[in-house]
């Protein structure tokens, strides 16, 4: 006996539509207009804060010249 007749697979063939045209209208609405779209969702909050820049660490030359002045003393 097939259950594809009775309301229970009828309920099921609904639900797989759903799962298959969710995505895929997704998809389009996006695709549509993509950089509107992508700007108003990323924009909405920053996801990357970068911390104010500290000092730099000193160049190879610099280190090179603080050994030889400790090996000096």
């Amino acid at each position: 006996m097939s259950s594809l007749g009775t309301s229970k697979g009828m309920l099921e063939i609904a639900k797989f539509a759903a799962y298959v045209a969710v995505p895929i209208a997704v998809v389009c609405a996006v695709a549509a207009d993509s950089s509107r779209t992508l700007h108003k969702f990323l924009g909405f909050r920053p996801y990357v804060v970068y911390p104010p820049e500290g000092p730099r660490p000193p160049s190879l030359e610099e280190l090179q010249e603080m050994a030889r002045n400790k090996n000096l003393r």
